[in-house]
């Protein structure tokens, strides 16, 4: 899980990488364009025009390529892509979360075994849909929902390719 967030978030810098590099091109060789495009983009948001023009020579007189940057694209310093911190963030997350499940396993019997890990994997999956939904502000039921439903999914194709190929998954 790591290794593909890792991978996904690396992406993701690349392409902020590359949006960089146009807007440094632009800027090099068409400078009013590239302000035109900050004071559309402001305009946009909602700015009279002449305000956004205004704005656009201010906020890209000190640094023309962050500003273009931060206002067309929306990334900054602080949002831009850190593959190496979400992929540790990630294997934190799934060794964390692996060991409730885990604690199913102390049970005495193979059917225990499997109702209880399902069981705790559930609640889990519940836990962390619940609070996901309250950090971002939606309604709690739909982040347990959405979480435990897909979760489910994913524990059921895991469970039928593992006996495809003979082997408990």
């Amino acid at each position: 899980m790591a290794v593909g967030e890792y991978v996904s978030v690396s992406t993701q810098r690349d392409t902020e990488r590359t949006l960089r590099q146009r807007e440094e091109a632009l800027i090099e060789t068409h400078p009013h364009v590239a302000l035109t495009e900050v004071a559309v983009a402001l305009q946009l948001r909602g700015i009279d025009p002449g305000l956004a023009r205004t704005v656009a020579h201010q906020i890209a007189s000190a640094d023309p390529v962050d500003a273009n940057i931060r206002v067309k694209y929306g990334i900054s310093e602080s949002t831009s892509a850190r593959p190496l911190q979400a992929a540790l963030a990630s294997a934190a997350s799934f060794a964390i979360g692996s060991v409730i499940p885990l604690l199913g396993l102390a049970a005495p019997t193979t059917a225990h075994r499997i109702a209880l890990t399902v069981g705790f994997a559930v609640a889990a999956l519940a836990g962390c849909g619940a609070l996901a939904a309250g950090l971002g502000g939606a309604p709690p039921a739909r982040g347990v929902a959405r979480v435990v439903l897909g979760g489910a999914v994913a524990m059921t194709i895991s469970a039928g390719i593992g006996r495809l190929v003979g082997a408990v998954v």
